[in-house]
Order: C-alpha cells, then sequence, then structure tokens
C-alpha cells in the first residue's frame, strides 16, 4: 500500500515557512532555553473538560491549567522512561488528604495558600462549586465522575474554608483515583458564576474559549486550529515550580512537516508521531537528530466499532464474518508499521485469564466470513459505511482503505466517512455510525473501568457500539465492587468471554504513543491521559 513520502521537497518548503509562526518573536518570548515548542496533528476543541463533545487533544490544557485535589505519583519504567504510577495518589492542591476507617468518606485540607490565576484564593466553596458542575453537566463528565461512585451534590460537603469532604454511598475502590484524572478540575467559582445565565447556569459557554484556573500554566493564547500558548504560573503553590516558563503548542496537519521541523532541530516535541516515521527512528537507534519514546497505552485499543442497534449488525453471526474479514497482518504491517501491539488472532477462544488488554481470538479467514454471512442471511453481503477520524488520518485512513477492500471480498460494499476531528467524538457519542475505527483508553487501569465505558448497556458514553446486554453489566457491575480475588477474576474472564463472542467491537491493536523529542529534553512522563504534562519537562 503506497504512503506518503515525507520529507519531500514540498514538504521541507512548507517547513520552513511555518517557522516564523513557530518561534517566538524575540521581544515577547522567553529565551529559548526556558520555551517548549511542540508539534501536534490536532490541537484542542474546547478548553472546557466539562464540555459537551471536548476531545481527547483538549486534555493538554485542562491538565496543566488546571489543579485537583489529588494526582498519581511517578514511576520509572524497565527501559528508564518516566511513568505516572496508578497505584499511587498524592496531594496536589490538597495539603492532605484522610479516608475515613469505613471508606464512606474521603476528607481534604486545602493549601493555605493557593490562588486562582486572577489572585483569588482558593476555597472549599470552589471546590464544592466544581464536583457539582461535574456531576451535574451530564454526558462525559458526570459519567466519569460516576465512575468513582460521585453522583450528587449532596456528597460534597464545605466543612470549613479550607475543608471539603466526600461521602460516598460505599466503599469504592475506583473513587480515590477517579479524582486524579483530568475531569475533577477545580474552578475559581466566582469568576465563572459571573459568565453564567439562566439557560446557561454552569458558564458552559464561556468556559469554551477562557480559563477560570489556577493552575501550573495560564492561557496567553488560543487560535483554534493553529495554535495554542500557556505561560508559567509563578505564584503556583500546588508542586515545585515548572522549568519552563513557556510553551507553545503548534498544529502541523502534515507528518511530513512536523518531520522536517523535528530534523531541522526547530521544534522541541512531537506528540502522537504517525506510526512509520517513528519506526524509522527507532530503527536508528538514537543515531538520528532526535529520539522517539514509545509506551503501550494502558488500558487502551484500537478498534473497529459496529453499532449492534442497526442492521444488520443486530445479527451476532454478521459482526463475526466481519471479525474473520478484518486484515490484520496487512493492518499491523501497512498501516501500524509494528508500532503496535496485536489484539488479533488469539490462542484460544476464551480468555487466558482476567488481565486486559489481551488478544481475541479472530483470525482473517474470508471463507468462513463468507459462511457466517449466509448463514445471517446476507449471502451477497450488502452496503455500509466506514467512519473514521480525520485527527487520527494518518493510522485510521489507511486501516480503513484496508478493511474496505478486505470487505469488498466478501460483497461488503462500504464507502469511507471521513470525520474532522474535532468533531469526531461528538459523531461517536450519536452512535449511528454503523462501522467506525475508533480508540478508546481507560483512565484507570482495572478491566472493569474499560468495560463500564466501552460496553456496559446503561448510557456508557465510549460504548460507540449501542452494544446491550444484561449479563455483560451484570458482571461489570459485580466486578466494580468485589473484593474477593477469586471472585473477581471470574467475572473479569466472563464479560471478556462476552466481548469475544457477541463481537460488537473488534480489537485490531494496543495502540503505543509515540512521542518525539530532541536529545536536550528531560523529565517527559508517560500518562493515561496521552498528554504532555509541562511541569515535568525540561531542556537541557
Amino acid at each position: 500500500m503506497q504512503r506518503r513520502v515525507f520529507l519531500s521537497a514540498s514538504s521541507a518548503i512548507v517547513a520552513a515557512a511555518l517557522l516564523t509562526t513557530l518561534t517566538p518573536a524575540p521581544a515577547a518570548a522567553q529565551s529559548r532555553q526556558e520555551t517548549l515548542l511542540v508539534l501536534v496533528e490536532n490541537g484542542p476543541n474546547n478548553l472546557d473538560i466539562h464540555g459537551l463533545g471536548t476531545s481527547f487533544r483538549s486534555y493538554v490544557a485542562a491538565w496543566n491549567m488546571y489543579d485537583r485535589l489529588v494526582t498519581f505519583g511517578r514511576k520509572t519504567l524497565p527501559d528508564g522512561t518516566l511513568s505516572y504510577d496508578y497505584s499511587k495518589i498524592e496531594p496536589e492542591l490538597a495539603e492532605s488528604y484522610s479516608v475515613a476507617p469505613d471508606g464512606a468518606s474521603i476528607t481534604f485540607k486545602l493549601r493555605k495558600d493557593a490562588k486562582f490565576h486572577d489572585g483569588a484564593p482558593v476555597t472549599a466553596k470552589d471546590v464544592k462549586w466544581s464536583y457539582d458542575r461535574a456531576v451535574s453537566v451530564g454526558g462525559f463528565p458526570t459519567f466519569q465522575m460516576a465512575a468513582g461512585s460521585l453522583t450528587k451534590p449532596e456528597q460534597f460537603v464545605v466543612v470549613d474554608e479550607l475543608t471539603f469532604r466526600v461521602d460516598l454511598p460505599k466503599k469504592d475502590k475506583l473513587s480515590l483515583p477517579d479524582m486524579a484524572v483530568v475531569v475533577p478540575a477545580i474552578y475559581n467559582s466566582e469568576l465563572a458564576k459571573k459568565h453564567a445565565t439562566d439557560k446557561d447556569p454552569w458558564a458552559m459557554e464561556w468556559m469554551k474559549t477562557n480559563s477560570a484556573a489556577g493552575g501550573a500554566f495560564k492561557l496567553d493564547k488560543w487560535t483554534p486550529g493553529q495554535e495554542i500558548t500557556f505561560n508559567r504560573n509563578d505564584d503556583w503553590k500546588s508542586g515545585p515550580l515548572p522549568k519552563l516558563k513557556r510553551v507553545i503548542i503548534r498544529e502541523v496537519p502534515s507528518p511530513g512537516n512536523r518531520r522536517a521541523l523535528m530534523e531541522r532541530g526547530d521544534a522541541d516535541i512531537s506528540v502522537d508521531m504517525p506510526q512509520k516515521d517513528s519506526s524509522e527512528i527507532v530503527a536508528e537507534k538514537g543515531s538520528g537528530k532526535y529520539i522517539v519514546v514509545g509506551v503501550p497505552i494502558e488500558n487502551s485499543l484500537k478498534y473497529i466499532g459496529l453499532v449492534t442497534t442497526q442492521k444488520p449488525f443486530d445479527n451476532v453471526k454478521v459482526r463475526q464474518a466481519v471479525a474473520h474479514a478484518v486484515p490484520y497482518d496487512q493492518i499491523y504491517k501497512s498501516a501500524v508499521y509494528g508500532r503496535g501491539i496485536p489484539m488479533a488472532m488469539g490462542p484460544g477462544d476464551a480468555p487466558k485469564d482476567a488481565s486486559w488488554p489481551q488478544p481475541f481470538p479472530y483470525k482473517t479467514d474470508l471463507d468462513k466470513a463468507k459462511k457466517l454471512l449466509a448463514e445471517a442471511g446476507y449471502p451477497d453481503g450488502f452496503e455500509t459505511t466506514i467512519s473514521i477520524d480525520l485527527g487520527d488520518a494518518t493510522a485510521s485512513e489507511p486501516e480503513a482503505v484496508l478493511l474496505q477492500e478486505s470487505l469488498g471480498k466478501i460483497g461488503i460494499k462500504a464507502s469511507i466517512e471521513k470525520i474532522p476531528g474535532a468533531n469526531f467524538r461528538n459523531a461517536m457519542l450519536q452512535k449511528n455510525r454503523p462501522i467506525h475505527i475508533a480508540s478508546f483508553g481507560g483512565w484507570l487501569n482495572f478491566p472493569d473501568y474499560f468495560f463500564f465505558w466501552g460496553y456496559h448497556g446503561q448510557n456508557a458514553v465510549f460504548n460507540t457500539m449501542a452494544y446491550k446486554n444484561p449479563k455483560m453489566d451484570a458482571l461489570i457491575d459485580s466486578a466494580r465492587y468485589e473484593t474477593d480475588p477469586a471472585k473477581y477474576k471470574n467475572d473479569v474472564m466472563g464479560f471478556i468471554k462476552l466481548a469475544m463472542d457477541e463481537a460488537p467491537r473488534i480489537p485490531l491493536y494496543q495502540q503505543i504513543l509515540d512521542v518525539g523529542m530532541q536529545k536536550n529534553i528531560k523529565g517527559y512522563t508517560y500518562w493515561f491521559h496521552r498528554q504532555l504534562d509541562f511541569r515535568q519537562i525540561e531542556k537541557m
């Protein structure tokens, strides 16, 4: 399969033209040593993590501008890469926290010197307003809070100006780690309320393009579709003051241009690199001009989703037929270039253990796929659509073309719908794209958490397949609160087996987050949300 020729003469010319916008003006910028220039294929579509349809590319703004009560610690992976550690919960905006002996409440003591970017002090009232907002606005943020049994404003109690308590309906292993993810950001409630209206009581419209934050970095300027810049908050008290004073994130859609800029040394970091580029640079074994750090994304899969509420995909045999028609080897070699962990062609028709993710038993078998289609009543195939995210086009487009070609061999004629990256999540929320290629990663590294988000029938946001099965729901719900290891393992293996058999979602591979960086970059840390944490990066 033909791919783009990276570093063509035209790409180099365009890359050179971009330098004037990538390089800070001398009068306005700090020294290059304290400024980080980051390249991305697509940038944020919303500055508010609670906003409807906020894309995962927006997490970088929410993570660095806002504080949370707690955060995760860090660890060193076997290859020396730094990573967040989901087993360690550390204070952030909270100076300390304590869990009641029965697990029914968690009390937080706020830092006395914490201030928002406008200088207003951070109080427990701001924390309550922020948590009330998260559980009230609906959609993804509300569902995320519910994953940790955080569902009602009545649970959030202002004890005094600097003491905040969360009451829980029962002990939940996910409650505290759920407070360390991106969603429970702490907002300047008084500033936000100035921009609220009767129709918009949570100031959702204003917050799309404005900040009510108090985190380590302040919003400087955002030009959607082009560039977003941040300046360090020198008054930040929730951790060590970052080394960087300024961060510029520039959208450069062309992978060839991103690669040219990195090779010229005119940018510092390239996030979510195309697999072809990263595979070539990794093969250089550090002898090239810059390096690639690749980390398998925990609890995450690139997958083909089939909407089970629409014909013909309401028929399990049709879904299984598609699973046997997927050209797995071609996708791994021609679209991913080996930069992924295969999640097909598993050794048996049942899970080997309770680990997740693990390979499903499907392999490319067109004869079996045709047989299953005939048994389902579609011997001549049918017409359908494959939807992809243009924000992930460097991988998803060749994957879709290879899938389209293979489906054609069993009589399924598929067209390809290319959805702009800023609109893709909203499109997936509609749960009406018959075949779609997407990815989902669970922020908390538990299999029941992944399935709660991706397979549960009770309005699971990332159940893009609109899949409903009461048996699946019961197993997920049981595992969520199970404390007996043996019973937990049985529940997990039970819902993985159902997912294998019913095939509403066909796993392709576990993604690797490839980040290219100049050799003078230190402190890069892999995070569950796949975005950069500016607070930990420095230039040597």
